[in-house]
Formats: structure tokens, C-alpha cells, sequence
């Protein structure tokens, strides 16, 4: 029984006496135990790189026996082959000249043939005169590392198929891209081409008459529907049409084509305005109507024919559904050519056309044109369209004009349309001039 303080009870002083002592026996581990099982590799080799000593530790990462070991093997002798060749042409020579080196990569070989990645630093020891005795070595095993730099390795090389592939697509799509638009280009020729041969090039010189023509394609890729002409009759007659057929692309080219030469050779045959467009409708109800799948179009036809020593020249018209032509007078007005009741060319068998009669004096334009125009849309919707009413009003604000006049004015208002304009337009003025009739062709 204790007669001071709080003293430790004897089995307390006990356990904490134990506990001192294993732990000072852990402490008291002799220095050939620590080098033994050291969690690195650790070996001596003399200068001619046989093994002279080695602890536990790398004999049993390379699965070997001391005794087969020290005295028997140089160093190089546990490397692989690159491993080997590295140390005698690198390794060795600078660790004579410098006499340590420190975390160089080299690869060891196990008994099992395994390979295993190591981290070795060398330093020589000399004696006391300076003399260079032995070498002593330590590995570290690099296992990790190896499986870390190859991770990235991997993830590196991975990383360049896939920017590499990245840069293949781009490339294959950009030439696809370049072929492509060269196709388009080449197909945007070949149509400008065709596209030419369903109109004419130029307008002939009409004595006393001035002719000025405009054509607008919607799209550089596909073929347009619009058409017109102007020729020579004989006894001074010229005969004159536009108009639009249904559909785009090639079957409209082909209904174009048709259609351009058969009113010439009717015109030819009987110039009557509305006789013309009954030879038109007769051919293509001869051509489409039984197939089930009907062409038609829409246009006017006319003969012009020159009138007394005053100038004055008749106009005789006929249309077979096309907007009505618009005569613009000397005297600032412009109205309607009305030609009501006239059917689209080729929907019915006997299809009756409405023909209609004016007189064009000296400064007096008559102008045709194509539903492109009349039904551009407008505003910044683009949800209203043009319409006839705005087309009189402009061509009253233009009035009096020439052919030519005319035809620029309404250039400069289908320009003025931008995106709102995605129909083909034509258009073709005739006039009559105030002076020396013109006899440059038209544009």
C-alpha cells in the first residue's frame, strides 16, 4: 500500500517496462540485417565489375543464389541485352571518369527470364592512396515508374493516332469539300452552258424597233424554266414570245426546248398570235397528255408589224395564262395590256387564247416579263410579294423609257430584292424610239 501520491500499480510498471524493451530491441538491429533486407538492391562489384558482394534483397527480386552470385558474375551479367550494351559503352566509361553516377534506367534479368526495371546509382570507392578499389551499387526497383512512363507512353501515342486521325479526317473532308465544289463548278458551267442554248445569245437589229432582254437564273445549279425570243417573220413581220414552263431542272429544259421551237416553226406556218399558241398546245398534249404526268406553260406570243411613214408600229398579241404585258406611253402613263381568259398552254385538249391589240407610237415601250418578278418577296419578312400594283406604279415612275431604260430599272429592282428573288425572271422590252431607230444589239 502506497503512503504517498498516486503511484503505478506493480503490473502497470510492468507492461510498460515490456513495451520499452521490444521496441529498443527493434531499434538494436545489427547493420548486416539492414543492408540484407534494405527495400533496395544493394551490391559491390569489384573494378572489373565481378560481383563481390549482394544482399537478400535483389537476390530475391532476380530469383538467385548467392553462391551463384558473388565471385561467379560481373554485373553486367544480370542485364538484359540492351541493358548490357548500354553499361559497357556508357555506363562503365563514365563511372570511371567521374566516378559516381546516379538514377540511370537499365533493365536487370531474373532466373525466370523475367525483366525488371531498375533505377541504379554507383559510386567507386578509393583506398587510402587514392586507388579505386571497388564499386558499389544501388537499385531501386522501377517497376512502377516503368508501368507509369509506359502508361503515358501509351496514352501519348494514343492521343497522336487520334489527332493524327482528327487531321486525316479534316484533310480527307477538305479535298472532299474541294472536289465538291469543283463538281458543283463543273455543274455550274455545263448548265450556264445548256442554260444558254434555251434562249438566244443576242436579240437581232428590228428596223425601226428597239428590243432589250434580261435573264435572271435563280440558282447556278439547277436549270431554269423562263424563255423567250425574237425573229423575223418576212414582209417586215417579227415575231416575239416569252414565257415560263413548269418545273425546273432537265425535264423543264426539255419542255423548253419544245416549246421555243415549236411556236417558231407555227409562227412560220401561220403567224396568227392565237393560231401559234393552239399549234403549242397541240404538241403537248400530243407529247405529255396521255403519259398522266401533263407539261404546260405560260406565255405570250406577238407580231409586231411596222405601220405607216409616221413610225407607229402594231403590236398583236396572245396569251395563254401569262402575266399581261405592260405598255409604258410617251406621255408618262403605264397600264395593263389586258388578255383575259387565256389558259395555260397544254392542260387541255382545245384550249381557247385570248388576243389582244395595241398601237406603239415613237417613245412608246412595251415590256413582258416572267412571274419571277411579280412574285419576289418583299420586306423584311420576306412574307409579302411584290404583285402587279407595285409593277405598274414602277413602271409609271419610269415612264417614258427606253427598251433599254426600262430593262435597267428593273435590274437594279431585282438586285434591290437580295434573297427574296429565288425565281427565274425574264424580261423583254420593245420599243418604239423617239429618234434614229437603234440598231446596236441588245444586251
Amino acid at each position: 500500500m502506497s503512503l504517498g501520491g498516486d503511484e503505478p500499480e506493480p503490473a502497470e510498471i510492468g507492461d510498460a517496462a515490456g513495451t520499452n524493451a521490444a521496441f529498443t530491441a527493434l531499434l538494436e538491429d545489427s547493420a548486416e540485417d539492414l543492408y540484407e533486407t534494405a527495400p533496395c538492391g544493394y551490391l559491390s562489384t569489384l573494378m572489373d565489375g565481378t560481383i563481390a558482394k549482394v544482399n537478400t534483397t535483389l537476390l530475391d527480386w532476380l530469383g538467385l543464389e548467392r553462391e551463384a552470385v558473388v565471385g561467379q558474375v560481373r554485373f553486367a551479367d544480370l542485364l538484359t541485352v540492351g541493358g548490357k550494351l548500354y553499361h559497357e559503352t556508357h555506363f562503365a566509361p563514365l563511372l570511371r571518369m567521374q566516378g559516381e553516377l546516379r538514377g540511370i534506367a537499365l533493365e536487370m534479368k531474373g532466373a525466370d527470364g523475367s525483366r525488371l526495371p531498375v533505377m541504379v546509382s554507383s559510386v567507386v570507392k578509393h583506398g587510402s592512396e587514392g586507388d579505386p578499389l571497388l564499386i558499389r551499387t544501388t537499385l531501386s526497383d522501377a517497376s512502377d515508374r516503368r508501368a507509369y512512363e509506359q502508361e503515358l507512353l501509351r496514352r501519348r501515342e494514343e492521343s497522336e493516332r487520334a489527332r493524327a486521325e482528327a487531321e486525316r479526317a479534316r484533310a480527307e473532308a477538305e479535298e472532299a469539300r474541294r472536289q465538291a465544289e469543283a463538281d458543283r463548278q463543273r455543274l455550274a458551267d455545263s448548265l450556264s452552258v445548256l442554260q444558254q442554248s434555251l434562249v438566244p445569245s443576242s436579240l437581232p437589229a428590228v428596223p425601226g424597233l428597239e428590243a432589250a432582254v434580261y435573264y435572271h437564273t435563280a440558282s447556278p445549279d439547277r436549270l431554269g424554266g423562263d424563255f423567250y425570243d425574237l425573229f423575223a417573220l418576212g414582209d417586215g413581220r417579227w415575231a416575239f414570245f416569252l414565257g415560263d414552263v413548269c418545273g425546273k431542272g432537265p425535264q423543264a429544259a426539255s419542255l423548253t426546248s419544245l416549246t421555243r421551237y415549236t411556236l417558231r416553226a407555227a409562227a412560220l406556218h401561220d403567224p396568227e398570235p392565237a393560231a401559234a399558241l393552239a399549234t403549242l398546245n397541240s404538241v403537248l398534249q400530243e407529247r405529255y397528255g396521255a403519259s398522266g404526268d401533263p407539261r404546260y406553260c405560260t406565255v405570250i406570243f406577238g407580231v409586231v408589224q411596222p405601220g405607216a411613214e409616221d413610225g407607229d408600229i402594231t403590236v398583236r398579241l396572245a396569251s395563254g395564262g401569262h402575266p399581261p404585258a405592260l405598255v409604258l406611253r410617251a406621255d408618262g402613263t403605264a397600264d395593263y395590256l389586258p388578255t383575259p381568259g387565256g389558259l395555260l398552254v397544254g392542260v387541255v385538249p382545245e384550249a381557247r387564247f385570248a388576243t389582244a391589240e395595241t398601237t406603239l407610237a415613237a417613245g412608246d415601250t412595251l415590256l413582258l416579263y416572267t412571274d419571277g418578278l411579280t412574285e419576289a418577296r418583299t420586306g423584311s419578312s420576306r412574307r409579302s410579294l411584290f404583285g402587279d400594283d407595285a409593277l405598274q406604279a414602277f413602271a409609271a415612275e419610269h415612264a417614258p423609257s427606253t427598251p433599254h431604260e426600262m430593262i435597267a430599272a428593273l435590274t437594279g429592282l431585282l438586285e434591290s430584292f437580295g434573297d427574296g428573288l429565288d425565281d427565274d425572271t425574264a424580261l423583254l422590252a420593245l420599243g418604239v424610239p423617239t429618234a434614229h431607230p437603234a440598231t446596236d444589239d441588245a444586251r
